[in-house]
């Protein structure tokens, strides 16, 4: 029986992720996603996209627990994920997620937000506020120095630019020492030049770290230039993967419909 259009596996590298027929629908019946299958191997970069509404943000959401399937499976490192509360705190240290704005706290300083990264690694919730541990203001640090700002630690986050605001985005999810990153649309409010910078800044990080990471991406170009492997999604099913390099006219129609201006 062949492999489901999106079910990649790369040869010599260990497969992290692995998502197999995984559907949601929504209450009102809206059905976001029909039998995707994908895998992901540690070290990939690996880009997802599709029109608004395709089922993009529903995917990744699924896979951290954010939204529960309605019916597949995920496995990642090797074993089943089950959507219990126990197992999320778990599963959530191992995946972090990047969102599309940033989700701040704009009158915190730079470390404090990142170190919000850390809030599944305290005994309880109220630990914060007695302080975080040495090491994780050590690992916050770090974060911070990984994607270059570590000169910015004690402004306030709302004073950063866009481009700054993701990249503190960026560094809470590394302080949070995931496995695996998640970025849904992480650039799609920054212009062109900003959007790619960071783009930029975000694969070195996951090359440098060993990490694999699996986006949402609005921008094509963006895509292309900043993944291993692209899989393209319209109306929640998979319709195309491949190498950004065959990613011709004729696929960008299939994905998004003839009427799509390549």
């Amino acid at each position: 029986m062949p492999k489901p259009v999106c079910q990649l596996k790369i040869l010599g590298m260990p497969v992290l992720l692995e998502v197999n027929d995984l559907e949601h629908t929504y209450p009102d019946g809206t059905q976001a996603l029909h039998k995707v299958s994908l895998t992901l191997a540690r070290g990939e970069i690996v880009s997802v996209i599709g029109l608004s509404g395709a089922g993009k943000s529903t995917l990744l959401r699924c896979i951290n627990g954010l939204v529960h399937p309605t019916a597949g499976s995920v496995e990642f490192n090797g074993h089943p994920v089950t959507w219990d509360a126990g197992s999320l705190r778990h599963l959530r240290r191992e995946i972090a997620m990047i969102f599309q704005h940033f989700n701040l706290i704009g009158n915190l300083s730079v470390l404090s937000n990142v170190l919000m990264g850390r809030l599944s690694y305290q005994p309880g919730w109220l630990q914060p506020l007695y302080g975080f541990p040495k090491r994780d203001r050590e690992l916050a640090v770090i974060a911070l120095d990984k994607v270059g700002l570590l000169n910015e630690w004690d402004k306030r986050a709302s004073e950063l630019s866009g481009g700054q605001q993701q990249r503190v985005g960026v560094a809470r999810a590394l302080a949070q020492e995931p496995r695996l990153l998640l970025a849904d649309e992480p650039v799609s409010s920054l212009d062109p030049l900003t959007a790619d910078i960071v783009l930029g800044h975000f694969v070195n990080v996951v090359r440098q770290e060993g990490l694999a990471a699996l986006m949402n991406l609005h921008a094509v170009e963006l895509a292309r230039r900043h993944s291993d492997r692209i899989l393209g999604i319209r109306e929640g099913q998979c319709v195309w993967r491949g190498l950004p390099g065959d990613l011709t006219a004729n696929v960008l129609k299939r994905i998004y419909g003839e009427k799509y201006d390549c």
